[in-house]
């Protein structure tokens, strides 16, 4: 926050650490089970067994460019002044088996990518050649002069240069980006073996809040965690469903939990902390293990976890976290803790995002003995990264974090932090000129 450095304040030994009530949510939750997805749609996900390869890449030898398959030993000697001249025995384009093998004294005119035919060692490119001048003077291909030599393996992609039978291309916990995904097409695969996305449903709380899209009531507010929430889960991989807003009535409430239960997490806003409505807290409580907690941390200091069940008696049951009710509280403590959630149910082994240290522009406050999450936006000024902060920190100023790519950390043990000392920074987003 802004202003000077406070003094500071002892500790509330009833909160729990930011690593505390991480590691109590994380006991939840595993990998998801394994499915096949096609590869087209495996970006971001984790492979959920190791990929083998069951063939060379590239199956033949190769030519890595349009020209002239040869021996090395026919142009050992070949010149500017002193061409090899070599029988064109036949032409080999891409996708084409050779008919034969290469003769001794001849030259196999080849494009890129077509198979070696066996006997030739190398390949000319055809700037080495006169095939140019030829074709300009109208004379026949049947021959072709070749004015350069060509060292054995020249210009040839090996069977085998890049993946060999047997070999385990890409491990478990390999989180799928283009160049993966490239590797299992080149081995013939149309899907990879992932964990699958968990489904994260979404619920907002309150009499006073209003879905976007339809009329105000005096009094009442648009619900802006659902679709914020909705866009940090499908960015953190999962597949959110909102399921919109439900009043401060038991049965409302009732009936969202209840729509929740066929997804991997439930993801609900307000109703946890101390001044609360206590109807949202008694609905949980009763319909679930659930645990109240004050975490040390700012913004977001109240939470609520654990395993909420179904009303019907099946035993169904469903993880719940439940984000405070302010906007910029809710996608801090979303993105400390549902975000990680949902990294441990795609199987990804890192969920934290870079950090980098940074001079503070201005000053954070800490005067509650809190770590303190401040929304700054870095930029980069001669070869040092700076963070200034986006203005009133209050959590109820979404466009705060709206104009933030970062969080700046102020430790708990720490009265705050002054302009010109260096913190460390969560890097939310990477505009250009940050690099």
């Amino acid at each position: 926050m802004s202003g000077s450095c406070g003094h500071r304040h002892t500790h509330d030994e009833a909160m729990l650490s930011v690593e505390e009530a991480l590691e109590r949510i994380l006991s939840y939750f595993e990998p998801l089970e394994a499915v096949d997805v096609p590869l087209a749609e495996a970006g971001g996900m984790v492979l959920a067994e190791d990929a083998v390869s069951d063939m060379d890449v590239p199956p033949l030898d190769n030519s890595a460019m349009d020209g002239y398959a040869v021996t090395s030993e026919s142009v050992a000697g070949a010149g500017a002044g002193s061409p090899a001249t070599l029988r064109v025995a036949a032409r080999i384009a891409a996708g084409e088996v050779p008919s034969a093998p290469l003769e001794p004294g001849t030259a196999v005119r080849i494009m890129t990518g077509a198979p070696v035919p066996p006997g030739a060692d190398a390949v000319v490119p055809f700037e080495d050649t006169d095939e140019v001048e030829r074709r300009r003077a109208g004379r026949t291909l049947g021959e072709i002069s070749i004015g350069a030599p060509a060292a054995p393996g020249a210009n040839v992609r090996r069977a085998g240069g890049d993946i060999r039978r047997g070999q385990t291309v890409l491990r478990r916990g390999t989180e799928m980006g283009p160049a993966h995904i490239g590797v299992l097409a080149s081995l013939g695969r149309a899907a990879a073996r992932v964990h699958r996305r968990p489904r994260v449903a979404i619920l907002s709380t309150g009499s006073e809040v209003v879905e976007p899209g339809r009329p105000l009531p005096a009094g009442s507010i648009y619900d802006s965690n659902g679709a914020a929430v909705a866009a940090a889960v499908l960015e953190a991989g999962g597949v959110p469903r909102p399921l919109g807003t439900v009043p401060d009535d038991e049965a409302a409430v009732e009936a969202g939990i209840d729509e929740g239960l066929g997804s991997d997490m439930l993801v609900t806003s307000a109703g946890v902390s101390k001044g609360d409505f206590d109807l949202i807290k008694d609905v949980l409580a009763r319909r679930g293990e659930m645990q109240f907690w004050s975490v040390r941390m700012r913004p977001a200091k109240p939470l609520a976890f654990g395993l909420l069940a179904s009303g019907d008696g099946s035993g169904r049951t469903v993880p719940h976290l439940g984000l405070p009710g302010n906007p910029v509280s809710a996608l801090v403590a979303f993105e400390q803790f549902g975000r990680v959630a949902i990294a441990r149910m795609l199987g990804r082994p890192r969920a934290r995002r870079p950090t980098v240290r940074a001079v503070l522009d201005e000053p954070i406050s800490n005067a509650d003995g809190r770590r303190v999450y401040a929304r700054v936006v870095v930029s980069r000024r001669g070869g040092t990264y700076h963070a200034s902060l986006t203005g009133d920190q209050s959590s109820n100023l979404l466009t705060s974090m709206a104009h933030a790519n970062g969080l700046a950390i102020c430790p708990e043990d720490a009265p705050g932090r002054l302009a010109g000392e260096e913190v460390d920074v969560v890097m939310l987003r990477w505009p250009p000129d940050v690099f």
